[in-house]
């Protein structure tokens, strides 16, 4: 398996990206504080106005993104498989076309351009659920084109960690850590780094909210990619993807 440790800076032997879905509560009182606690940055992918507690956050968010923390676009609606049958109206993926994909990526857009201006529209996307499709069957087709036109870089599903040469950044993958322990995550942090590739953290809840990991365990993390910042480089995945696309076009 090829090493792509020279890819990265000086003496940095590979990336990790710590990313967070779904706006969550817990995220807010209990993930943002030890990433700051431990100098690190991480990527936080919301759905404006989606939840109920919403504008009653909003201040936090605000505040975390001004703080250098990556806020990313992960729509407004939410649109994941009919399978899951989160909805009642039947809005989901198997019944959606591109344009509704648009709709809901565009107005995401345009109300974190208006809440995060500091962010100056540079932002990566995560697809809800993992999932890039829509329709069903023959009339079945991917939105990943949809995101490549509006994004550098996207966040999708796979816990194999992502070679930065060669990985497709309008879909990279990421590790789902729910119920896992903070070994585990070291354990792919270091698999990743071993290979000189870019590791993705996906979280939900932080210590409570819904598909959790228990607060010990990221705090476990966050100790030991603050005790090894000489050689594992964590950063947001815009940060990365930025430096990617550069080091990509320098041995072009």
């Amino acid at each position: 398996m090829q090493n792509t440790s020279d890819f990265w800076p000086e003496n940095i032997q590979g990336a990790i990206s710590l990313t967070f879905d779904d706006n969550a509560q817990s995220q807010l009182n209990n993930a943002l504080p030890c990433l700051d606690d431990h100098r690190l940055k991480g990527t936080f992918y919301v759905n404006p106005g989606r939840k109920s507690t919403w504008k009653e956050d909003l201040p936090r968010w605000q505040q975390a993104s001004q703080n250098g923390h990556e806020m990313g676009n992960h729509t407004i609606d939410h649109p994941c498989s009919c399978n899951f049958g989160f909805r009642k109206d039947g809005y989901c993926l198997e019944k959606l076309a591109l344009a509704d994909i648009e709709d809901t990526i565009d107005r995401a857009t345009e109300a974190m351009n208006d809440l995060f201006p500091e962010q100056a529209g540079d932002r990566s996307f995560c697809y809800p659920c993992y999932q890039a499709y829509v329709g069903s069957g023959e009339n079945r087709q991917s939105y990943v084109p949809v995101v490549a036109r509006r994004f550098k870089v996207a966040r999708g599903g796979g816990e194999r960690p992502n070679n930065p040469r060669v990985i497709d950044l309008s879909y990279i993958w990421s590790f789902s850590v729910q119920g896992h322990s903070g070994a585990d995550m070291i354990a792919y942090t270091e698999n990743a780094v071993e290979q000189g590739w870019w590791g993705v953290i996906c979280m939900h809840g932080v210590g409570g909210d819904h598909i959790a990991i228990e607060t010990s365990a990221f705090r476990d993390l966050c100790a030991y990619l603050d005790q090894n910042r000489h050689r594992i480089w964590t950063d947001t995945i815009i940060h990365i993807a930025d430096y990617v696309i550069q080091r990509r076009e320098t041995a072009t």
